[in-house]
């Protein structure tokens, strides 16, 4: 059975998850957009580095974002002359670190969506005198829900399963920053693999629901972009 300490992480892990996903689509969605639709020279290296966190260790990205927000990086100086205190080892330094780790998971779908969209849509839009803004969030927004369906998905998986940032921003402390893949660490280190094998087959059943809502999605967008087959 759970633990108390188990569920606080669950519960922990999910609010984490959840705050991380809201803040990405928001977020990656202008980002996305410029990505699918700019011919600048500054699409490689801003695609760069969007992807980064895809082959940078999460340590190296911890580390870091540990030392920014820290007493004497700039993130942790302004945050203190706002009042608002230093970030490391809270549940918003989590925010922060999920963020920034579990960004390409969220831009990289809907930049695909959005650029599978191609012109012919806007075009159209723009004949019948829709603006920018209208072409936007009725045509653009609409067509590429497949792809934001994907990568909220995958955004909030993402985070569920992080390790090596979470430990490095957040430590260990419970009900604070204590997540799923933390308290499985912990257990392993105290050889209760009884426990660990418990919250473990819990992140495995997670990660293949989440796989077959990935490839469902995209079965479902594949067949509403091109029509159904005859």
């Amino acid at each position: 059975m759970f633990t108390a300490a188990d569920l606080d992480a669950i519960w922990l892990t999910l609010q984490l998850a959840t705050t991380v996903t809201l803040v990405l689509l928001v977020i990656s969605t202008p980002i996305a957009w410029w990505l699918a639709r700019t011919n600048s020279w500054l699409k490689g290296p801003i695609g760069a580095i969007v992807a980064l966190p895809l082959v940078l260790p999460p340590t190296v990205l911890g580390f870091y974002l540990l030392v920014a927000m820290g007493p004497h990086g700039w993130v942790g100086q302004l945050t203190q002359q706002l009042g608002i205190g230093l970030l490391p080892f809270s549940f918003w330094g989590l925010v922060i670190a999920s963020v920034f780790y579990s960004l390409p998971f969220v831009v990289q779908p809907i930049q695909n969506a959005m650029e599978a969209i191609g012109e012919r849509p806007l075009e159209a839009a723009a004949t019948l005198r829709a603006g920018p803004w209208d072409s936007f969030f009725h045509v653009v927004l609409p067509l590429a829900k497949p792809g934001f369906i994907t990568a909220a998905i995958l955004g909030f998986a993402h985070t569920v399963g992080e390790f090596g940032v979470v430990l490095m921003i957040g430590g260990n402390i419970p009900q604070e920053t204590r997540v799923v893949s933390v308290q499985i660490y912990d257990y392993v280190e105290a050889m209760e693999y009884g426990q660990a094998h418990l919250l473990a087959g819990l992140m495995v059943a997670f990660s293949f629901l989440v796989l077959l809502g990935v490839y469902g999605t995209q079965r479902q967008g594949n067949a509403s972009f091109w029509g159904p087959s005859k």
